[in-house]
């Protein structure tokens, strides 16, 4: 992924869905707004299961021109037509997952609150690095990514970032000066319309 003049959206999904959910919510939300990328982050280890909503993720999404990776599952990501992975367990699965999936494919690395698990991602071939939770989160230790560490980034490294984990619009406001893209997921599907949701979080850093 290309470093965007603003910050673009990178769109997480839920970390469980119907089959349906797909077709009927994730293509309203891609409709609606201009989304640089998906990632397809499923909480259940069954193949089938994560099979199954790959192919309706990619179906929605390659229609509409939009890459999808998948959370940690590399063997899986080429046999599904990803486009990708994301790699949640910082710099060392890096150069594994590029060997495997080839100089094309995306690969991703969250690096939580690590600036030098960040360094290491790139080094070993990451096309982006992730930090969060940039917000407040009873997830992990409760640490949260500071602002140095974001603009330090934007100053120094020309690989891309993504802040996730936990946004909301004056959070958004304040980042987006220093990130490439925003990691949102939970922010908006938590809510009756993810649409207008997203469309509020959007004019907070557009």
């Amino acid at each position: 992924m290309d470093s965007p003049e603003q910050p673009q959206i990178y769109l997480i999904t839920p970390s469980e869905f119907e089959l349906s959910w797909p077709t009927e919510m994730l293509a309203r939300v891609l409709d609606a707004h201009e989304i640089a990328c998906v990632r397809l982050d499923l909480a259940t280890r069954d193949e089938d299961r994560i099979s199954r909503a790959a192919d309706a993720c990619r179906e929605v999404t390659h229609a509409r021109d939009v890459a999808i990776v998948i959370t940690d599952h590399v063997v899986l990501a080429e046999r599904l037509g990803m486009d990708g992975v994301h790699l949640s367990d910082g710099s060392k699965p890096v150069r594994a997952a590029r060997k495997l999936l080839g100089p094309d494919a995306i690969v991703g690395s969250f690096c939580g609150t690590s600036r030098h698990d960040g360094m290491s991602a790139g080094e070993a071939g990451a096309d982006y690095v992730a930090f969060g939770p940039v917000g407040q989160s009873a997830l992990g230790d409760g640490s949260t990514v500071e602002l140095e560490t974001l603009q330090w980034w934007s100053e120094m490294i020309e690989l891309p970032v993504v802040a996730e984990g936990g946004l909301n619009a004056e959070i958004a406001g304040l980042l987006a000066p220093f990130t490439d893209f925003f990691g949102i997921g939970d922010e908006i599907w938590s809510s009756d319309d993810p649409v207008a949701a997203m469309e509020r979080l959007h004019r907070a850093f557009v």
